[in-house]
């Protein structure tokens, strides 16, 4: 369980126990807010969690693409140097040398540039450009959602500060600030921010 949770609950219980032995009728309210509260930064951490998993799994996809990409490029260089090596043999016109420098040339550009199979260098750059977008997005996603869990734990700091100290507009601050940032965690989730 996490420090945030278990903070909440430890203000849940003041509120009850203010509410039992101290006269504050606003106590049971202050701890249903810092119920909503925990409950709100309970999803946000989901949220933040989520994020952060889809940015890692992107990132791997990203990198594999990558080094898909340098691995064929590697063998790309290694058919033009076989080819160019064949032709500057003397014997360079011999049928059965020309056939060799023709397939080293076929195998060079089709690992440079592959529509049909889709897995030339050029098809692997387009796809790792479209996966590192879809990484930046969601470690942008995980920032935005870090944020909100972050005011969602002050807030609840807040209100169980308004317990014990009865200062009531500190409860407010927690409620519209919490409110403030369950909206925003929200339109994070919908993709709007």
């Amino acid at each position: 369980m996490s420090e945030s949770i278990e903070h909440a609950q430890e203000g849940i219980e003041h509120a009850h126990h203010e509410s039992e032995h101290g006269n504050s009728r606003a106590a049971p309210r202050i701890a249903v807010l810092i119920a909503a509260l925990a409950a709100g930064l309970a999803l946000s951490e989901m949220g933040e969690k989520s994020a952060q998993n889809g940015y890692l799994t992107s990132h791997i996809a990203v990198s594999d693409d990558y080094n898909f990409y340098q691995a064929k490029n590697a063998r790309a260089s290694i058919r033009d140097s076989e080819a160019t090596i064949l032709e500057s043999l003397p014997n360079a016109t011999d049928p059965a040398i020309a056939a060799r420098i023709a397939v080293a040339r076929q195998t060079e550009a089709r690992l440079r540039d592959d529509p049909q199979g889709g897995d030339g260098m050029k098809q692997l750059a387009e796809v790792a450009k479209q996966r590192a977008e879809v990484r930046d997005h969601q470690f942008h996603r995980y920032h935005l959602f870090e944020a909100v869990v972050g005011v969602l734990q002050i807030t609840i700091v807040l209100a169980s500060v308004s317990v014990v100290t009865r200062v009531h507009w500190l409860a407010w601050a927690a409620g519209i600030l919490g409110a403030l940032a369950a909206a925003f965690a929200a339109m994070v989730a919908v993709g709007v921010v």
